[in-house]
C-alpha cells in the first residue's frame, strides 16, 4: 500500500468544502491502494489554523475529523532532528517531513511551496492535481 501523508493545508480545504481539488485529493489518499496519513503535529497545527482564520467554522473540523481520523493513520513526530528536513525552509514544516521519513511514507501531499520547492527525494511531494493524475 502506498502511504501518502496529507499536509495541514490540504486537509484545511477538505474540511471547509467537499468539492474541490484537495478534497478530492484527499478523498484519493484515503481509498486503496493508498493509506492516508497525518502526523500529530498536521492535526495540532489544524485546530490553530481553524482557531486564528476561521473560528466560526470550527464545527467544520470537528465534523471532518469526526469522519477522518478512524480512517487515518495518526504518526507521532519525533523530537530529533534528521539532515534531510533541512531542506526545508520553513523551520515549522520540517517536523513534518521528519514524521513522514520516521514512518516511511511515500507522498507527501500538500500545496506549501516550501516542501514543494525543497529537495526531497522520498517521500515525493506532490500537489493535490498532481496527486489526482498519479497512477493512471
Amino acid at each position: 500500500m502506498t502511504k501518502v501523508l496529507i499536509d495541514t493545508n490540504i486537509i484545511v480545504s477538505a474540511a471547509l468544502s467537499d468539492q474541490g481539488t484537495p478534497y478530492a485529493a484527499y478523498m484519493k489518499a484515503v481509498t486503496y491502494p493508498y493509506r492516508g496519513v497525518v502526523c500529530d503535529q498536521n492535526i495540532d497545527e489544524l485546530r490553530k489554523v481553524f482557531n486564528r482564520k476561521f473560528p466560526s467554522k470550527i464545527y467544520m473540523l470537528d465534523r471532518f475529523l469526526a469522519i477522518a481520523l478512524p480512517v487515518l493513520q495518526v504518526i507521532e513526530t519525533p523530537v530529533l532532528e534528521i539532515e534531510q528536513e533541512q531542506t526545508v525552509r520553513d523551520i515549522k514544516d520540517r517536523p513534518i517531513l521528519r514524521a513522514a521519513i520516521n514512518s516511511d511514507v511515500d507522498i507527501l501531499l500538500t500545496g506549501d511551496k516550501d516542501f514543494l520547492e525543497a529537495d526531497i527525494e522520498k517521500p515525493k511531494t506532490m500537489t493535490a492535481a498532481e496527486f489526482l493524475g498519479y497512477g493512471e
